[in-house]
Order: structure tokens, then sequence, then C-alpha cells
């Protein structure tokens, strides 16, 4: 066994680390744009007259970010090579995303909006690997110039965790001669609708409520009368580019739809499977600098005439914090060097525990490490000058998001018992054999 990282992995860290230092950092300090990360962060960014939105300053910023990561080659780095991309692996971006979040807050890598120099496009091998042949001909060219943005529809305000009960219908219709779809339903936290120009919206079209299969995946304009976005929820952390949406006799032809018919629950796990990974390496990451940043904290502060680390209260929680770091990345690394070696749509079927195992912890891991920092930090860890609660606002959606984590200890508990996954073969062997797990205690003599 080899746990080191493979040196091109080692070798692209320390090109973006200096790609950082030449292009990024310098933007970020230039004309004020430090207040989108100083205490100033939460105002800087929201337009509080105008739904909670992103203001137009903060994502012209992060735009142009992108734009210099894209020319010099990084923005693209996990695409397909056929799409353009390097083929960047799994394992590559599971590293990456921990070195980021690891630096802190920076334009560099923004956790809150899920910007970084190297993106995280789960759309992109979604369509590679779901779209039909006629469909990569329509839509890879919009999808990949940035023509075509989507926003990911599943969700809904009374459908969450349980989206094989969604209440969205479609059905056939014929309107003007011509064969399609009419939607009904509506949807909830579909992020970036503010700025996409399509809706991925997941429908069921056969089947009832539960079931697995039934589900199609639609891609609906954003213009398309009956698609209306109704208002910006705030949240926890702002601003806010999370909306809920009404659909109403919305209709659209024929062939708009990614994958097959009655399929779509698919293409939600292939983008929830890349996303959590990454998700927690991510976490991961934050949750490292939270502990280095109250370690070198606790070394300089001296109350009482000694320095603050000499204390085992402060001691202790941050060994117990750190050693989580520590066997959460090997679990992260391996789990995506796993994801690697499969075809991605065997994930599902056979690691797909692991991959919750990674990302419920991880969440839950940063919102402790956060949580600590500010405490070993005192009054000014809890207030907006250090950028703990900031990490803390925002890490703590991902304990409910991309699948709560009850719904992921679900998926482990699941595996480990048999229900589903690898073992579910062995368990129903042994069941047919008639083979007994609790053996009678025998009677007294």
């Amino acid at each position: 066994m080899d746990f080191d990282l493979p040196q091109d992995i080692v070798d692209y860290l320390k090109e973006l680390d200096d790609f950082i230092e030449r292009e990024i950092k310098p933007l970020q300090a230039q004309d004020d744009n430090e207040r989108f990360f100083d205490h100033r962060r939460e105002y800087a960014r929201t337009d509080f007259e105008n739904g909670g939105l992103p203001r137009k300053e903060w994502e012209e910023l992060l735009a142009e970010a992108r734009r210099r990561a894209d020319a010099a080659g990084h923005y693209r780095y996990a695409w397909p090579k056929e799409m353009g991309g390097k083929g960047g692996s799994q394992l590559a971006m599971a590293v990456i995303r921990e070195h980021l979040a690891a630096k802190g807050l920076g334009l560099f890598n923004d956790l809150q909006t899920e910007h970084s120099i190297v993106g995280n496009n789960p759309f992109v091998l979604m369509f590679k690997e779901f779209a039909t042949n006629w469909q990569y001909e329509r839509y890879a060219d919009k999808l990949l110039n940035g023509e075509m943005r989507t926003g990911f529809g599943l969700t809904e305000p009374n459908h969450g965790s349980d989206a094989t009960f969604m209440e969205t219908r479609a059905i056939r219709e014929t309107r003007d001669g011509k064969p399609g779809w009419r939607i009904d339903g509506a949807k909830m936290w579909t992020t970036g609708m503010h700025v996409a120009s399509h809706c991925m919206v997941f429908a069921r079209t056969s089947g009832k409520d539960g079931d697995a299969t039934g589900i199609t995946c639609f891609i609906v304009p954003k213009e398309t009368p009956g698609f209306v976005i109704e208002e910006y929820l705030w949240t926890f952390n702002m601003p806010t580019d999370h909306p809920r949406i009404s659909i109403t006799n919305c209709w659209v032809p024929e062939d708009s739809y990614w994958g097959e018919i009655d399929k779509g629950l698919g293409l939600g796990q292939s983008f929830v499977h890349q996303n959590r990974i990454r998700q927690a390496a991510s976490s991961l990451g934050a949750a490292q600098f939270c502990i280095e940043e109250s370690v070198k904290y606790a070394r300089d502060r001296k109350p009482f005439g000694k320095p603050l680390a000499e204390n085992q209260a402060i001691q202790w929680p941050l060994v117990e914090l750190q050693t989580q770091c520590e066997m959460l990345r090997l679990l992260i690394r391996k789990t995506a060097w796993e994801m690697d070696r499969m075809d991605h749509k065997q994930v599902e079927k056979t690691i797909s525990d692991k991959v919750s195992m990674c990302n419920y912890w991880a969440n839950r891991l940063v919102c402790e490490a956060a949580d600590r920092a500010m405490q070993v930090h005192g009054g000014i860890g809890y207030s907006r000058h250090k950028p703990f609660e900031h990490i803390y606002r925002h890490h703590r959606r991902y304990r409910i998001t991309e699948g709560s984590e009850e719904i992921q200890m679900r998926k482990v508990a699941a595996y480990l018992f048999g229900y589903l996954g690898p073992r579910r073969q062995m368990f129903k062997a042994r069941e047919a054999a008639g083979v007994e797990y609790v053996q009678p205690i025998p009677a007294p003599r």
C-alpha cells in the first residue's frame, strides 16, 4: 500500500499556489475587494433591497476570477478531456478542494458560492454519462461555453429527503399539433436561478409515490410560460440565491429531457455523489483551517501570564478534532480513489455508503471545528473580524443539503445491514440457506 499522493497532483497544487499569488491575490487586493472577505463580507455581498440576492459587483468579481482561471487552464481541470477539460480525477479534486479550503477565506475558493479557480461542475460529467447522442449534439456546446446554465430542481416545498414522493407531475400533451409534456408542480431551494438559463425539473411521469423509477429530468427554459420564480428565501448565510418556484401548465416539447424517460433519478444520484465527496473534502479543509488558527492563537495568547496552549482544556478538544481530521482525510482519499477505479454509474451500487460517510461526518466536523475556534479565540472569535462565524454559517447548511446527514446515515445503514449494496446478496443467500444469526440459549442443566 502506498499512501503518497501521486506526484502530478503534488506538482499541480504548487502550480495552483503560484497562480493564486500571481493572479488572484492582486485582484482581491484592488478596488477594496477585500470588503467581500473581511468583517464587511455579508453586507458587501448581499443586495438586501433586492430580495437578498448577491450584489452585481460581487458576482462580477467572481466571474473575473473564473475567467482568469479558465485562461490559465485551471477552471475546467475536472472536465472530461473530450469536453475541453484535463480529465482531473476524483482523488485530485478531493485533494485540491481540501487544499484550497484549508487556506481560509479568499477569492481563490469561496465556499459560500461554490466558486473556485478549479471549478466544481458536476453537471458536466453527469451530462456526459447520461446524455444520448442526440442530446449531446443538441446541448453540449451550449453547456460547455456557458451559454446554458442550469438550476437543479429536485427538492419541493413538501418534499426534500423523500424525493421519490415528489408532487410535480408531467403528462404527455399535444399543443398546436406538436407532441410535448405539460408540467405542474413546485420546486424549492433551486440554487442559482437568478443567473440560470434553464432548470432541470424532475417530475414523475409514471409509477407511484416512492418508486425510484418513473421520474424524468426535464430541461425547462427559465422563460417558459408557467415557470415562475415566486421568491428567494433568506437563509442563515446571506446572500441568497435559493428560490421557490411554481410550475403551472408549463408546456415543453417532447424531446425536452436529459437521459431517459422514467430514469431521471440516476442523474440526481450522479450529481450528489460528485458533490458529496468534493464537499466532504472542502469541509475537511475548512475544519483544518479552524484548528490551525486556534493552535496559533493559543500559542500567542497569554492570559494569567502563560500561553493559553498550556491548558489541557484548550488542548484536548483540538486534539480530538485533529484526530478526526486525520482519519477522515484517509477515508475521503480512499473513497475518491475507488470512485476513479470504477464506471461512474457503479458508484451508487457499490460505494455510495462510503461517500455518505465522508460527507456527513466532514460536514459535522467542520461545524464543531468552527465552534471550537470561536471558543478558543473568545470574544474576537465570535466577531466577524474572524472568519469562524462565516465558516460555521456556511457549512451548517451542508448537514441538510445534498442529502441530510440523517438520510446519509440511513444509506450507510442500508449497506451495513444488507438492504442495499454489495452485502445484499450475501444476506439473501444466508436467509435462503436457513442460516440463523441468533443461536438459542442452551437450557440450564
